[in-house]
């Protein structure tokens, strides 16, 4: 539920166009709902102001479904992350348009239309090898209502790249920069814009790189000011943290 759908059924409960009796049936499922392998957090739009998300992995396809199947019968727009194949052919069932993104393992389902902002969010990606985490950040950030640019594969190897681009990266409200390797995009472009950064080491690269370890840890220690770290391989987070900023 959210503030708007809790304001109406209010303004229906003053205008005794709704008995008690129902209000409270509707009520009970308001904090959260019981579905006993899950808790699902009815509530939350109305605190922080993006409802809850889907994050997929560890969890059976069943399960996935189950969660789904309730999340349809609220008013809000639907996002699950980390998804597989086989979730996916589960949700198609329910007859509804599912968006998948295999790339960015996303599902989005719009159950109302938002309208996007005027400022936009750029998705800067060093190589074409980050690019499930950049999907993940635009789906991300697309359906919480952002206007987005994607500028993909201008990493420092081919640092003219970057230049090319560089008046679309400053015209954004907040800039996400998504690398691996050695993780120097970020400070590169937190010493040209104006604007914050939120930088997202990936696991792309070779034996030393350990996983997205030392992208994270350069992209901590970076001397340029605006530059603040989410975890490895983190899309999501990064662009609800960018959505925020761009909304504010």
């Amino acid at each position: 539920m959210n503030k708007a759908e809790m304001r109406n059924l209010l303004q229906r409960i003053k205008s005794k166009e709704i008995e008690i009796e129902a209000a409270m049936e509707i009520f009970e499922d308001l904090p959260y709902k019981e579905l006993g392998f899950a808790k699902i957090d009815n509530h939350r739009e109305i605190r922080v102001g993006y409802p809850e998300v889907l994050y997929c992995e560890g969890k059976t396809v069943e399960q996935v479904r189950s969660i789904i199947q309730f999340m349809l019968t609220q008013d809000n727009n639907i996002l699950a992350t980390r998804v597989n194949e086989k979730m996916y052919e589960a949700i198609k069932t329910f007859g509804v348009e599912a968006r998948y993104n295999p790339l960015g393992r996303t599902i989005t389902i719009r159950k109302r239309e938002e309208q996007l902002t005027d400022s936009y969010i750029a998705i800067v990606s060093a190589g074409t090898s980050d690019m499930p985490v950049v999907e993940e950040a635009a789906e991300t950030a697309v359906i919480l209502g952002n206007r987005v640019e994607k500028i993909m594969d201008v990493g420092v190897a081919g640092i003219h790249r970057l230049f090319a681009q560089i008046d679309l990266i400053r015209g954004a409200r907040v800039v996400i920069v998504v690398a691996g390797m050695e993780g120097a995009l970020a400070s590169v472009i937190g010493g040209l814009v104006d604007k914050p950064i939120i930088a997202v080491p990936t696991s792309v690269g070779y034996g030393a790189n350990f996983g997205g370890l030392s992208a994270l840890l350069s992209m901590l220690n970076s001397c340029a000011s605006g530059v603040s770290v989410v975890n490895i391989d983190n899309g999501f987070g990064a662009a609800y943290n960018a959505s925020i900023i761009n909304r504010l």
